[in-house]
């Protein structure tokens, strides 16, 4: 067994079938193909199940998943460190990421990393709920996982850096009744139309919150949306107002929506999540920053109290 037949296996997967993978690596299908036999043959298990002109990967193919991208990304790690002692140089960092943790503190994070480490890039795959993330960390498809609940969360076998604490604003188109900066309480939005994420999500219970707090005054979900990039230019078209967490603030103000506090309210709990080792260079360094951004956030929170 070699690296070479590990990355070959993992492309098999990644692009759904030897044909794509082989274009992908730019190598011969008819060599990719024998270096999984050779795989196969070395390891005795069948690692895919040939169906009809696809393959579909075995049991045995399913748990090879995590120590193949283990055992290539500390190959990795061994020639950065041998690249250059002194620092990082080259790479890429795997970040599973929801989207509201995905706007900030994911921004600021990159923005610093780059500074620091200018050679190393950041790779974000997305992810929807908190259970997406922990799965992509867990079978290494990415080393780490930034994630909001709505409440802490303490995973088994992964390691949790808790982040910040995100409580959740209104978001509406300017020259309307909400005003930016102004303090507003639920009842407050009687008669507003509002936009949703699909039920399930803590966003979701707020609008729901609100919405029968209100019953009876017109207050009504005029769209619902799964993508929460669809949220902001919806409501800078005046479609609704919006509760989303305050991690969106910045840009909505940018954007010239107004900002309202809302009182009382939920909040987000963003952390970051990891495996207890087998971590690259670049991964230990972005979770390094993390912990330092969380600490000077912590300390910001206990000036202003």
């Amino acid at each position: 067994m070699d690296a070479r037949q590990l990355e070959y296996f993992l492309a098999i997967v990644e692009h759904g079938g030897f044909s794509k993978a082989a274009a992908a690596l730019h190598v011969a299908q008819p060599s990719l193909s024998q270096a999984m036999a050779t795989l196969e043959a070395d390891l005795g298990v069948a690692l895919f199940h040939r169906v009809g002109r696809g393959v579909v990967l075995s049991e045995a193919g399913a748990e090879l998943l995590e120590p193949s991208r283990r055992v290539l990304r500390d190959l990795a790690a061994v020639r950065d460190t041998a690249a250059g002692l002194a620092g990082l140089h080259g790479g890429t960092v795997e970040v599973a990421t929801m989207p509201s943790p995905g706007i900030e503190p994911l921004t600021t994070l990159i923005h610093r990393f780059a500074e620091l480490h200018p050679s190393v890039t950041v790779s974000t795959q997305a992810a929807f709920t908190p259970d997406e993330v922990l799965s992509l960390v867990r079978s290494g498809a990415c080393e780490l996982g930034l994630l909001g609940s709505a409440s802490p969360v303490n995973p088994a076998g992964l390691d949790v850096l808790h982040v910040e604490d995100q409580p959740f604003v209104v978001v509406a188109a300017p020259g309307g009744a909400i005003e930016d900066g102004v303090t507003i309480r639920p009842g407050d939005l009687a008669g507003q139309k509002l936009i949703a994420s699909r039920t399930g999500s803590l966003m979701r219970s707020i609008v729901d919150d609100i919405t029968a707090t209100a019953g009876g005054t017109g207050t009504q979900i005029v769209t619902v949306v799964d993508h929460r990039t669809s949220i902001l230019p919806l409501v800078l078209t005046g479609v609704g107002a919006a509760v989303l967490p305050s991690s969106w603030t910045r840009l909505a103000r940018r954007c010239g929506a107004a900002v309202a506090p809302l009182e009382p309210t939920a909040h987000l709990h963003v952390a970051m999540v990891s495996l207890p080792a087998h971590l690259t260079p670049a991964a230990r360094a972005l979770l390094a920053l993390t912990g330092s951004l969380a600490a000077r956030r912590a300390r910001d929170i206990r000036g202003t109290d």
